[in-house]
């Protein structure tokens, strides 16, 4: 993962083997795009078109850490709590110390 806007990460997948998530910010929006962990020419990436409330979580706990580096400014993590708040509202975040 080149670009700064570009964020990746390996999970389980639904038949029990790895599979691999990436996200691109892309204008104000972010697109998750998955393939399995296996790679060959024949592994094609796909767009998720609707990522699932632990793909957001996943997303957010790697921006989190590179904003303890600095490399992820803390409006964007932010931005980020928001679309997760409109998109799954059931969804409760644990408070951090500092709030």
């Amino acid at each position: 993962m080149s670009a700064k806007a570009e964020v990746g990460w390996t999970t389980p997948g639904i038949d029990g083997g790895k599979r691999h998530v990436f996200a691109r910010k892309f204008g104000g929006d972010w697109k998750f795009y998955e393939r399995p962990k296996r790679k060959g020419k024949d592994v094609q990436w796909q767009e998720i078109k609707t990522p699932p409330l632990s793909d957001w979580l996943d997303l957010l706990e790697s921006l989190e850490r590179r904003a303890a580096r600095d490399l992820t400014p803390p409006s964007q993590i932010e931005a980020v709590r928001q679309r997760i708040r409109e998109k799954y509202p059931e969804h409760r975040f644990v408070p951090t110390p500092e709030e």
